[in-house]
């Protein structure tokens, strides 16, 4: 194990220590896509200086027993329900003291569709100088593998066993329609784009949202070595959107879908969370491809204006 213990009440941070954000010894699954996209957010945070606020979520699960951390910088645990609301109370307090610190929320889609709209919406509303990462793996993991509002149509859980029957909230659009400055989706397949995003994201004042669409082998009943190309065939396909939205006006569509029913058929056939009879992939593909129409009319009326 090469966690570290807590120094002063908290870890040191990784610019102190050139730690990695995520160090090595944490006791994350194989293949897990919170696990990359943390090591993905600590390329670009370099030397920035961070706190990081966790609800409860796999990701809180991560830094291990008092007095250890698998992270290399301070994190606070919160409820489930505020992970924004204490963020809130972190940024503030730096802005007091003068402080040149980014704070994160790292929270799952439970945190952030569900449990946590509440304190996630108010934040944005009140623009707070929060950068909001949701790393969404479509289920409560940490909890049993319950379904959430981030569970697609035709996904099987313990709460829904024989397949979930609601599409997939849309949270991309809603975080949008706050007017925040920055909102914008991240695929882990596709690194430049998610470093831009990432830098971006952390060197902008106000809230700013990001969306990451994380792997979850236990959880999607997938092989842990599949992860990020099924990412890859999620945006090949259209079925996850790689956009980036400015002031909630100004939408650009970042990575172009081929609409391959190839790599549609893939996503699906190699996870064993999809329930058939439930769906068809010709009715998902004609779905998408429906709703890339209604985005590229709406990236085009924000540019005319």
């Amino acid at each position: 194990m090469t966690q570290e213990p807590l120094m002063g009440g908290m870890a040191q941070t990784s610019q102190d220590r050139c730690d990695p954000l995520l160090r090595p010894g944490n006791t994350n699954c194989g293949g897990c896509g919170m696990s990359i996209g943390l090591n993905m957010l600590s390329r670009a945070i370099g030397k920035r200086k961070v706190q990081i606020v966790i609800p409860a979520c796999c990701g809180i699960v991560t830094a291990g027993p008092f007095p250890w951390s698998a992270y290399g910088a301070p994190v606070v645990a919160s409820t489930f329900a505020s992970a924004a609301a204490v963020a809130t109370g972190l940024s503030r307090a730096a802005t007091f003291h003068n402080r040149d610190t980014r704070v994160l929320c790292w929270a799952g889609d439970g945190g952030t569709y569900d449990i946590g709209m509440a304190t996630l919406s108010a934040a944005a509303e009140r623009n707070e100088d929060i950068l909001y990462f949701c790393y969404d793996n479509e289920i409560y993991g940490n909890t049993g593998g319950q379904r959430s509002s981030a569970t697609p149509v035709g996904a099987r859980t313990t709460t829904t066993p024989k397949g979930k029957r609601e599409n997939k909230k849309d949270i991309l659009a809603i975080m949008a329609a706050h007017r925040i400055p920055y909102a914008a989706t991240i695929s882990l397949a596709h690194p430049e784009d998610c470093l831009r995003k990432m830098e971006i994201a952390l060197d902008l004042k106000g809230f700013r949202f990001l969306h990451i669409l994380a792997p979850c082998p236990t959880g999607w009943k997938s092989e842990p070595a599949e992860g990020v190309e099924l990412v890859r065939a999620s945006v090949r396909s259209g079925l996850f959107p790689v956009v980036e939205v400015m002031d909630g006006r100004h939408w650009k569509i970042n990575i172009q879908p081929d609409f391959s029913f190839e790599d549609l058929k893939f996503y699906f056939e190699h996870q064993g969370r999809f329930r058939k009879g439930i769906f068809d992939v010709e009715g998902i593909s004609s779905d998408i491809r429906r709703y890339w129409k209604e985005l590229e009319a709406v990236v085009s009326s924000k540019a005319s204006q």
